[in-house]
């Protein structure tokens, strides 16, 4: 039998392949009413997965990286602007 922490984990997985595929489908997408739908079942799934993610933290079924140092973000800030 399955338990929640099962459960939650295998979603979580499922949505955020899907996740990763839709940025792929959108930017390849021709048709902008194509595009659209895409866009708005991306959105869907980004909302699922959040509400998920918050459910398995708060039931102690999962366990997020140590949170970046505040250098840690300025570098990878100063590193993705640097080329603009």
């Amino acid at each position: 039998m399955l338990q929640d922490k099962d459960i939650a984990n295998d979603y979580l997985n499922g949505l955020n392949a899907s996740l990763k595929g839709y940025a792929g489908y959108i930017s390849d997408a021709n048709n902008m009413e194509l595009r659209q739908t895409l866009i708005n079942l991306r959105n869907g799934d980004e909302s699922r997965q959040r509400t998920v993610y918050s459910y398995a933290l708060q039931h102690g079924h999962y366990k997020p990286a140590q949170a970046a140092s505040q250098q840690e973000i300025q570098q990878i800030k100063s590193e993705l602007t640097a080329g603009q």
